[in-house]
């Protein structure tokens, strides 16, 4: 891809954002519809609207999904790219105007270890020495051990300030100065925060709460000493808050515990009044955001579009600044004035789930108990909501279509299952059942979940109009413990049984109306699951079926996968079988059973997934007769990862799988 163009180019996936200290700047991982990922730096001002600048590499290359950021005061990104035990640190900056290249890369140094992770480190901080370090970084090795360094800009070595046994995660400042890093420490199997001095090197206890919980410091002010933490001591996992060294034990409110959701604080801005927490609350496809005042004893909920935040923010005089993403606007930075937002109060709550034709009826709005009507400022049933954004709320480089239109809206919607409701995002509008052509999309994971959110792949499909309906079917999150455990140790088994249940449903009313069923598409776990759905749905069910990087059974998963996916496989339960009268979940002993049109895409340097999966079921196919290019299409992406969909050349597979989604034509 021409560098020059990737400049130019808006973006359409935002990933990783993180905020400089200083709350000036932000930065993320950014790509354009060619899927090209690149860095993107954000201005921060105190008024006016946040502004991105893309730094696209010299030399046509690409960033990798995997490296890391941080978002510097003065602008530049530090990136953290990852080879193996290799760890390579740069810096990004614009270029003069006009000048070539458009980015300035800086080296600065490479660290080996076979885990890296980066914290941002305030601006003022420079414990032990007169050099004003970016960034700690902090190693993990198999021991296990966990290695700080300090990491500076100005091109010289990092300077290693502390070594200490066991694994540590999280990270969390202390003091302005930088000096005092809170770190979950990570031993026999409990997770307690603990406080490494950067100066000495010296760690000591910090959250003991009880005898065998888990405590971990969430949010914190050094000022006033207002902490949140996480901890299991109070009989389960809860939100909890206290004033650090003030002699009051720490509190858990049951407002901050809501059975079914997660509610995460991602902003804390102290006052003279008393301590202000934005909370996240997510649950299912969407979330929504409160306020939450140890002295009101509440939750207020802010009324905010529908769709997905980001799980980070930075609260300065500016605002309330957090990654926003609806399927309506590409990921960018909202900015709320909280004050302003809470004087308007609620939004309208849509009257009643989003009526459906025929039997199709959805049993609720998937939120419960109170939260259903009187908590939350909105609904799963998206379209009913106003979409008018409410006073206080401003996004910020969300990227327009580029014929000057829409991008196509979806809503969340909740259907009957056969062990219980089940949510899905639907692109087609109330008529999407009777749409033509309608796509059922199943997403990766296992442990993932379609969200209301921004999806180019599903953009596409919308555009060449097709309807889509993608659930979250029994091993999603996002909806409880039993909902994502209920496949543990049966992979295609509960969930299998949702998606044959919907396409029965589906394909049933469909033909009343004298339409062709639906379509199947799936991606990495949810491509196995649309394999397997193809293959036990009887052939009415099934117009055609396309999958991008599947796998054939989790036992020829765990056989040919690398060890970090064997190992997740392994803790999942993947390699277990399943023992029913369905048979065994191999997609390649079910391979006869494939009889709709058929369109695998696989990248050939997948480190998932291994290209081995789908080029045996392309030689198995071929085996048993069918013919290439009539009966089914096999796609090779030379030099794409897992996430073929996501890299360069992604507009063409898009393109691509909309073509044959719609037509069902392989050549």
């Amino acid at each position: 891809m021409n560098v020059a163009v990737r400049s130019a180019t808006q973006a359409l996936r935002r990933l990783s954002f993180t905020f400089a200290t200083d709350g000036g700047h932000a930065a993320c991982l950014a790509s354009a519809a060619d899927g090209g990922w690149y860095a993107e730096s954000w201005a921060l001002p105190a008024s006016g609207p946040a502004t991105p600048t893309a730094l696209p590499l010299p030399g046509n290359r690409s960033e990798s999904l995997r490296c890391q950021l941080i978002a510097l005061p003065d602008g530049s990104v530090l990136v953290c790219r990852h080879d193996g035990e290799r760890h390579d640190l740069v810096v990004l900056r614009a270029g003069a105007p006009g000048s070539e290249p458009a980015t300035v890369e800086t080296p600065l140094a490479t660290l080996r270890r076979p885990g890296l992770r980066l914290l941002p480190v305030p601006a003022a901080a420079a414990p032990g020495g007169t050099r004003t370090p970016v960034a700690l970084a902090l190693g993990t090795d198999t021991r296990p051990g966990t290695t700080a360094w300090l990491v500076y800009a100005d091109g010289g070595e990092p300077r290693q300030v502390a070594e200490i046994p066991g694994l540590h995660g999280g990270g969390v400042w202390l003091d302005r100065a930088g000096a005092l890093l809170a770190l979950d420490r990570v031993d026999a199997g409990i997770v307690r925060t603990v406080v490494l001095d950067l100066r000495t090197g010296a760690v000591t206890p910090l959250l003991e709460i009880g005898e065998r919980s888990n405590d971990r410091l969430v949010l914190f002010d050094p000022e006033s000493r207002f902490a949140m933490v996480r901890s299991d001591a109070p009989g389960a996992d809860r939100l909890g808050w206290g004033v650090l060294g003030g002699g009051q034990p720490l509190r858990f409110p049951e407002c901050l515990h809501v059975a079914g959701m997660f509610l995460r604080p991602v902003a804390l801005h102290a006052t003279p009044e008393g301590a202000r927490v934005v909370v996240q609350i997510d649950h299912g496809a969407g979330s929504a955001l409160a306020l939450w005042r140890p002295t009101a004893g509440r939750l207020d909920p802010l009324p905010v579009p529908p769709g997905r935040f980001g799980a980070v923010g930075h609260w300065s005089a500016a605002g309330l600044r957090l990654p926003y993403s609806s399927p309506e606007h590409p990921a960018a930075l909202a900015t709320l004035d909280v004050d302003t937002l809470l004087a308007n109060g609620p939004t309208a709550v849509a009257p009643g789930p989003v009526p459906l034709p025929l039997q199709l009826a959805p049993l609720g709005s998937g939120l419960p108990g109170p939260w259903r009507d009187t908590v939350l400022p909105w609904r799963p049933g998206g379209p009913r909501v106003s979409r008018t954004p409410p006073p206080g709320w401003r996004l910020d480089g969300s990227t327009p279509p580029g014929d000057g239109g829409r991008w196509h809206s979806a809503q969340s919607i909740e259907l009957a299952g056969p062990a219980g409701p089940l949510e899905a995002v639907v692109y087609g509008g109330d008529a999407w059942l009777s749409s033509p052509h309608l796509v059922l999309a199943l997403h990766g994971g296992p442990a993932d979940a379609w969200r209301l959110e921004f999806d180019p792949a599903l953009q596409r499909m919308a555009a060449g109009g097709l309807a889509v309906i993608a659930p979250n079917q029994r091993g999603s999150t996002g909806y409880g413990v039993a909902h994502a455990m209920a496949i543990r140790g049966a992979w295609g088994g509960p969930d299998l049984d949702d998606v044959l249940y919907l396409l029965d449903g589906i394909a049933g009313q469909r033909a009343a109306l004298g339409l062709e069923p639906p379509a199947l598409f799936g991606v990495s776990y949810g491509a196995f699951l649309a394999l397997l759905a193809a293959a036990h749905a009887p052939a009415e069910q099934v117009a055609r079926c396309a999958v991008v990087a599947p796998f054939l059974s989790g036992a020829r998963l765990l056989a040919e996968a690398a060890s970090p996916v064997r190992a997740l496989t392994t803790r999942l339960g993947g390699g277990e079988p399943i023992a029913d009268a369905r048979g065994p979940r191999d997609v390649l002993q079910l391979a006869h059973r494939l009889r709709a049109p058929l369109l695998m895409v696989h990248g050939d340097r997948d480190e998932v997934v291994p290209v081995s999966q789908s080029r045996s079921l392309r030689h198995e196919l071929l085996r048993i007769g069918r013919t290439e290019g009539a009966d089914f299409r096999y796609v090779e992406a030379a030099g794409a990862g897992h996430e073929v969909l996501a890299e360069d050349g992604a507009a063409v597979l898009h393109e691509l799988l909309a073509g044959f989604l719609r037509t069902g034509r392989p050549g």
